[in-house]
């Protein structure tokens, strides 16, 4: 296996996934293994089985100096016709910072979302979440689009497909989302926003950097899209230049997960470490998980790019955007919300709350 290692220190990965708290050995080996330091858990909510953000708080908790939490948004009333109720967005927005998460997580920009939660961001449902976050300057990171090959079924990867991330003319569109993003925007331009995998703009630098230009509060993170390294290797000095440009606006992220084993781990992490600071030409290694493809889907051309360049990206960015230090979390408080959610998982899925978990998580953070 060909490792590649960090030559800084201090890195913060602004996306991560935890996944349940059973995931803890695991996770806690992979960030050993990959250098990182402190690590930002991105927790998408799944209401049903009440996963998702209680897993992160459980890291949070028993490792505050390392795990940084951003609660992804619990939808639950309107996927359930009403048949339970939640918090409205504004309310959850109050409660997550109250209990010590560090900022929102949202999945609502990604056209599988748009699947299961036809509303638009731009809809008076969110408007009290918009002016509720830009009031209080809250971190949010937005995954909002797909590569562009998953409208195109000729182009399409098998392992996108395998998941379903194919999309066609009934589905939302690539420009509708990014029109979606403009006005809310333009409505809210205090926001502060990192946008995850480059924001689906690696294949048009020029484009990424207007955006840039007319959103001086926005940033983009660097979790592969494995499709971001392909596109930025086509012309890595007009890549190279577009980072020092604007080495002000970009955070390192991986999207390691906790699910992945500790070589998948290292390998995802080193694509990205290798791609910042070398000049080489090289592959995915055999050993990277299947979310980036195989060896042979394409070659990756660093861009060996400054040291001070790089400690903006790896650390510095992320903590003017977010804060130095993971905030303190409140742990009756957090044992609450994840009871509440065990409450909604169990009305929905009918398995005992208990079993849940959100459940679990209560449970184990109430013992300690």
């Amino acid at each position: 296996m060909d490792e590649w290692h960090s030559r800084i220190i201090g890195i913060i990965d602004g996306h991560v996934h935890m996944g349940g708290m059973d995931k803890e050995a695991s996770m806690l080996a992979i960030r050993q293994e990959t250098g990182i330091e402190k690590m930002a858990l991105v927790s998408i909510q799944n209401p049903e089985a009440g996963s998702g953000l209680p897993g992160s708080l459980y890291m949070k908790a028993r490792y505050p100096r390392w795990f940084y939490v951003f609660a992804g948004l619990n939808h639950a009333k309107v996927q359930s016709g009403g048949r339970v109720q939640t918090l409205t967005l504004a309310e959850q927005v109050d409660e997550f910072l109250a209990i010590g998460c560090d900022g929102i997580k949202m999945i609502e920009g990604k056209p599988t979302s748009r699947q299961w939660l036809d509303v638009p961001v731009t809809d008076p449902y969110y408007a009290d979440y918009w002016a509720r976050v830009e009031e209080l300057g809250v971190p949010i990171v937005w995954h909002v689009n797909d590569p562009e090959e998953f409208w195109d079924p000729d182009r399409l990867p098998n392992w996108a497909k395998e998941r379903g991330w194919g999309y066609g003319p009934d589905d939302v569109q690539k420009e509708q989302l990014y029109a979606e993003v403009d006005e809310v925007l333009a409505r809210h331009p205090g926001l502060n926003v990192t946008f995850a995998h480059f924001c689906f703009l690696s294949a048009d630098l020029e484009r990424a950097g207007r955006f840039f230009d007319a959103h001086p509060t926005v940033r983009f993170d660097l979790a592969p899209g494995i499709e971001m390294l392909y596109n930025l290797s086509q012309d890595v000095d007009a890549s190279r230049d577009f980072f020092i440009r604007y080495a002000d606006r970009i955070v390192f992220g991986t999207d390691l997960f906790g699910s992945l084993a500790v070589e998948e781990g290292r390998a995802r992490a080193g694509i990205v470490y290798r791609w910042l600071e070398s000049d080489e030409y090289y592959r995915i290694p055999k050993e990277a998980d299947f979310l980036l493809g195989s060896p042979e889907d394409g070659l990756i051309h660093g861009m060996a790019l400054p040291d001070d360049v790089l400690k903006h990206i790896y650390h510095g960015n992320f903590a003017r955007a977010v804060s130095e230090e993971p905030k303190a979390l409140d742990v009756e408080q957090a044992v609450a919300v994840c009871d509440r959610l065990a409450a909604i998982a169990e009305t929905l899925s009918s398995t005992p709350a208990a079993e849940t978990e959100a459940g679990r998580v209560a449970s184990a953070l109430a013992a300690e």
